[in-house]
């Protein structure tokens, strides 16, 4: 029997994502197999989203859950601040207990003069070399030197000894600064390698000499240990120190070091730590 022409709907009154019945497809001139998939349904999901205009988002993928915004007053962004100091490294505590800094890594030339005992240049140089900088030590005794280049680094030649005069261009740059350490005695020549971008100085000076006043007013910083009365008075003079600085040099403890410039000074207690005590013992102003 055959189907009323008025049973079969339209083909546009088929539900999206269902077959299409074989007496409609055929009756519309299109021939149908009976073994074809119907169409996936359109899901929502994979639909392009739509931005504030109505107009598609094109990617951005969908739109997420819409959150509250965190909003703070201008008060508590204090609150968010970050305690970061100067970089460098570390070669004691202030007064306060705080860490004192020292950044020997710069892009400009930096000379420093201590006036103190070797135990405080080793270890300042064991943390230099701890913050990646190559360590050139030019000294008269090799043998007061010998162990620490040998422990630092871990088995790398990061310090490496010179005799006097003898230190050659250590090539500093950005990756790979370099501190020279000068050990010269009471007298020390004006050294072949000077300080450069990337390259700080270091001279040591066991007490005060006839070169002192002149290194002392072309560096950069000034480091002084214990010293007589006569010694720190002319100190004084030379760094315009206080009065009450000036007679404190006199009385300090191993390990304390006034570190000055021409406009700041800050005592500082350098404390070694247990594998620097081990290498060296520990903190005197005598060697």
């Amino acid at each position: 029997m055959s189907v009323p022409a008025s049973s079969v709907p339209p083909a546009s009154s088929v539900p999206p994502g269902s077959a299409a019945p074989r007496s409609a497809a055929v009756s519309a001139g299109r021939p149908v197999s009976s073994s074809a998939p119907a169409p996936a349904p359109v899901s929502s999901r994979s639909a392009v989203p739509l931005g504030s205009g109505g107009k598609p988002r094109i990617g951005f993928g969908l739109l997420g859950p819409r959150r509250e915004r965190h909003a703070l007053s201008v008060d508590d962004l204090q609150a968010l601040a970050l305690p970061v100091g100067d970089d460098g490294m570390v070669i004691g505590v202030d007064a306060h207990n705080r860490p004192a800094v020292l950044g020997l890594n710069r892009p400009t030339a930096y000379d420093i003069t201590l006036i103190g005992g070797l135990w405080t240049a080793q270890v300042l140089t064991l943390r230099a070399a701890a913050t990646g900088a190559r360590i050139a030590v030019e000294t008269g005794r090799a043998h007061a030197w010998t162990a620490l280049a040998q422990a630092a680094g871990g088995g790398q030649p990061c310090v490496t000894l010179h005799d006097v005069g003898r230190v050659p261009p250590q090539g500093a740059s950005a990756g790979s600064p370099v501190v020279v350490v000068r050990d010269c005695g009471m007298r020390p020549p004006r050294g072949r390698v000077v300080s450069a971008p990337w390259q700080a100085v270091l001279t040591l000076l066991p007490y005060l000499s006839p070169v002192a006043p002149r290194l002392m007013e072309k560096s950069g910083l000034v480091g002084v240990q214990r010293v007589s009365p006569d010694e720190a008075a002319q100190i004084g003079r030379v760094m315009r120190l206080p009065r009450a600085e000036t007679e404190a040099l006199s009385t300090l403890a191993d390990g304390v070091t006034l570190w000055c410039t021409a406009r700041d000074r800050q005592f500082v207690m350098t404390q070694a730590t247990d594998a620097e005590t081990g290498l060296l013992g520990s903190a005197r102003r005598m060697d």
